[in-house]
């Protein structure tokens, strides 16, 4: 009798047995390094890590290095542990964060498992429900999110497992409550904290902008330019499409492209980092097609800060970046709506529609093939909508509390878990 395992299961199955053994390599040698202190007479007391902050890739740098210098600041020792050999923390000086890089995969998680800390705080979603398991000798583990929306947008059972979870408004104190209620699970620790990152962007913004605006006024009174001939109030475009079959440049590609280079404005094309080797070919045939000009520019910098300053718009299929781009930098958005199957979710669990769903309206324009001959109409009144200001004041207000204290109040509240 032939037995036979189709390939997927096959990939399953070595992977969950890769995992198994570096667990196991594990154990056994703190089990050989406990009877090697036996053997001599000693025993072996291995004290707790204070804090340990969890990170399964260098891009969440930006969700911790805030929380990491207010722990430097208050002297919080912390163990700062990275899947990324390249993570910006293990080059960054301090005198109590120490960062190491553990490797990446099942040997990450590996350490993970058998980790005695009395605090863990991770951005990472799934904990106890994948390969990274809890382990006995981890006091709390507390979730900090790193999108300011739905708290719900998790793949399914994405936090149920963690003992805290710091938020940044009140309705997702609301989804996660609904959440334990229909799944019969203990109440954890909600708090609510805002968002360090958006802190950061937030001054950085508003030094940037002061730099700015000081600038161009000399540069105006030094100049005594023509006022009759000034072009500095002309609209720039940010278009940052996604990549895959739902982006704005593989789902309209040149009809939507026309009719935006008809407009007259400054255009500035960012595609997301993908899309350049996904989508080679496609991104290739529309740089010779809309070639760089005075009017029209394609966008690769690794930071986008200055990008984003300069524009007076983005136009951007559903992402993150649009709630960054239009909290931090107050400007409004026109937007591919979102194509989003929650089945997988668990979203899926909670009867009320999204908060995302139901606050885009009120930031932004969905745009839509009809506009497209329009767009220049378009793009002005999304830019001079008093209606869309008010959105994102209210945008602001519902997902952003405690602005600019988001890590001093994070760094509170792990203080008191470290008591």
């Amino acid at each position: 009798m032939i037995l036979y395992i189709d390939p997927g299961t096959g990939s399953m199955l070595f992977t969950i047995l890769i995992g198994l053994f570096g667990t196991a390599v594990y154990f056994f040698r703190n089990l050989i390094m406990k009877l090697k202190f036996r053997t001599k007479g000693k025993v072996e007391v291995e004290d707790k890590i204070p804090l340990v902050i969890f990170s399964d890739h260098k891009r969440y740098w930006n969700v911790f290095e805030p929380i990491c210098d207010e722990l430097e600041k208050r002297e919080i020792d912390c163990v700062y542990m990275t899947e990324s050999e390249d993570d910006p923390a293990l080059s960054k000086e301090y005198k109590h964060i120490e960062a190491r890089y553990i490797g990446t995969g099942n040997k990450a998680y590996a350490k993970m498992n058998m980790l005695k800390a009395n605090v863990v705080l991770s951005t990472t979603p799934s904990l106890d429900v994948f390969q990274w398991k809890r382990s006995k000798e981890v006091d709390c583990y507390i979730h900090i999110a790193h999108a300011a929306n739905d708290i719900t947008l998790y793949k399914m059972f994405g936090l149920d497992y963690y003992d805290a979870i710091l938020l940044s408004g009140e309705y997702q104190v609301d989804q996660i409550r609904t959440l334990e209620k229909l799944r019969r699970l203990p109440e954890k620790d909600l708090e609510c904290v805002g968002i360090p990152y958006l802190d950061e962007m937030k001054k950085r913004f508003d030094a940037y902008d002061k730099k700015a605006k000081a600038k161009k006024e000399s540069a105006d009174k030094d100049s005594k330019k023509d006022q009759s001939k000034d072009t500095s109030g002309e609209k720039t475009v940010l278009l940052a499409p996604s990549w895959g079959d739902n982006g704005i440049l593989k789902k309209y590609g040149t009809r939507f492209l026309d009719e935006l280079v008809k407009t007259g404005y400054n255009i500035v094309i960012r595609p997301h980092p993908q899309s350049f080797t996904s989508e080679k070919e496609m991104i290739e045939e529309l740089q010779k097609k809309y070639p760089e000009s005075d009017k029209l520019s394609w966008n690769r910098d690794n930071d986008n800060f200055d990008i984003l300053y300069k524009s007076d718009i983005m136009i951007s299929d559903f992402s993150g970046v649009i709630f960054d781009y239009t909290l931090v930098f107050d400007k409004p958005v026109i937007y591919v709506p979102p194509e989003f199957d929650k089945s997988q979710y668990d979203a899926a669990w909670v009867d009320e529609e999204l908060w995302t769903y139901e606050i885009l309206p009120a930031i932004g324009k969905e745009l839509s093939e009809k506009d497209f001959p329009n767009i220049k109409n378009v793009i002005d009144s999304c830019i001079d909508s008093e209606e869309y200001k008010v959105g994102r004041d209210k945008a602001r207000e519902e997902t952003w509390m405690y602005i600019g204290k988001g890590a001093v109040k994070t760094v509170d509240f792990i203080e008191s878990k470290l008591k």
